[in-house]
């Protein structure tokens, strides 16, 4: 049987960064991924925004790991060309009831040590956007958007420069935990051949399939297994470039934060996601919803013409709450849950997983001893 140092179960953007990692560190590492190619679910099926850190509860891992993460992120496009801009974001008010939301929000963000906010009036608004409406706004200058795709060719080539080797097409079965190693069963998608590797330390990191890997696992207490939920979020476009130069966010709302307008990097607008809870990894977008984004989009863009929506794609984000809860917190479990030693579990990886990757490695490699 093949064993190594580690197994990275998932390469999305976080299982990368992981294993970029973990191998600059000197650790004999192998990437899993059932997919025919890198990051195919939630990694690239986002807004790819570089989030500041506002809205996350002061001391939680996603605070926490989101504000680190962002000037990682920020410092490794640059020294990795990789494609990005520091566009900034508005959050606005669209009525006088909404005004006091931003001061909470600006409240949190400072607590979490967010910076580059101000609050502007209407007319400052507008004068950066001539096309908005709104009563309010506050300006997060360190807001941005990358190249989701171009940022994980570049965490493979750097994992893989240190070692590390990516095997596609492998999808784990199940698993043992024995004394002081765990065992996969996988099975290679394209030929139907199935082999066992061992590894000493396994990062499940398998996104929207990383409970059901853990519960997978023989000899692992399903006490730790959160529910997950799946939330779908909807994104339209519109035809043409839009009138905006920064990114524009409402004010949140449960489950999301609201239907809101970001730009990729050559300047095409994108609205959403909406939430849509579902049971199904179906990534078809239908395009009847695009109608309730008329009055949404509205409220702060009311030139939005008639028929101009088109539908984009969609992302199913990994949430550990559901309808009407409390959103939560990352969950990341090593032996100090859960009693395995060498295995570090990744739920509830949603936004800001991208914007937080680089930093939820290093805390990761803290956990298991290679920080």
């Amino acid at each position: 049987m093949e064993q190594v140092d580690c197994i990275i179960a998932g390469a999305g953007v976080v299982g990368l960064a992981i294993a970029r990692g973990l191998a600059a560190r000197g650790l004999e590492t192998l990437i899993l991924e059932a997919a025919d190619s890198i990051g195919t679910e939630t990694s690239s099926r986002n807004s790819e925004v570089i989030h500041a850190g506002i809205y996350y509860p002061q001391g939680s891992m996603k605070a926490r790991l989101c504000v680190a993460g962002r000037d990682m992120l920020y410092r490794y496009c640059a020294d990795r060309s990789i494609p990005h801009r520091r566009c900034g974001k508005l959050i606005v008010a669209t009525d006088g009831t909404q005004r006091p939301v931003l001061a909470t929000i600006h409240a949190n963000a400072a607590a979490c040590g967010v910076d580059g906010l101000r609050f502007l009036s209407a007319m400052e608004a507008q004068a950066l956007e001539p096309a908005l409406h709104c009563t309010a706004a506050l300006l997060s200058a360190s807001t941005g958007i990358v190249d989701s795709h171009a940022l994980m060719l570049a965490l493979l080539g750097d994992a893989e420069q240190s070692g590390a080797m990516l095997s596609l097409n492998t999808r784990i079965v199940s698993g043992r935990i024995e004394a002081g190693r765990i065992v996969l069963q996988t099975t290679d998608s394209a030929s139907g051949v199935e082999f066992e590797i061992a590894a000493s330390r396994l990062i499940n990191a398998a996104g929207l399939g990383a409970v059901a890997l853990a519960g997978s696992l023989e000899g692992f207490g399903r006490q730790f297994l959160p529910t997950l939920r799946y939330a779908k979020g909807n994104y339209f476009s519109v035809a043409g470039r839009a009138p905006f130069s920064h990114l524009v966010y409402p004010v949140p709302e449960p489950g999301g934060l609201g239907v809101h307008l970001t730009l990729d990097l050559a300047g095409t607008a994108r609205f959403g996601p909406d939430v849509e809870w579902t049971d199904a990894l179906d990534y078809r977008v239908d395009p009847a919803r695009g109608e309730r984004f008329y009055a949404e989009i509205r409220k702060y863009w009311p030139g939005l013409a008639d028929g101009s929506l088109q539908a984009a794609y969609s992302g199913i984000r990994p949430k550990l709450s559901g309808p009407g809860d409390a959103n939560s917190d990352f969950v990341i479990q090593d032996a100090a849950t859960h009693g395995v030693d060498g295995l570090v579990n990744l739920f509830g990886i949603e936004s800001p997983g991208l914007t937080s990757s680089l930093a939820i490695a290093d805390h990761v490699a803290s956990m298991l001893g290679a920080g």
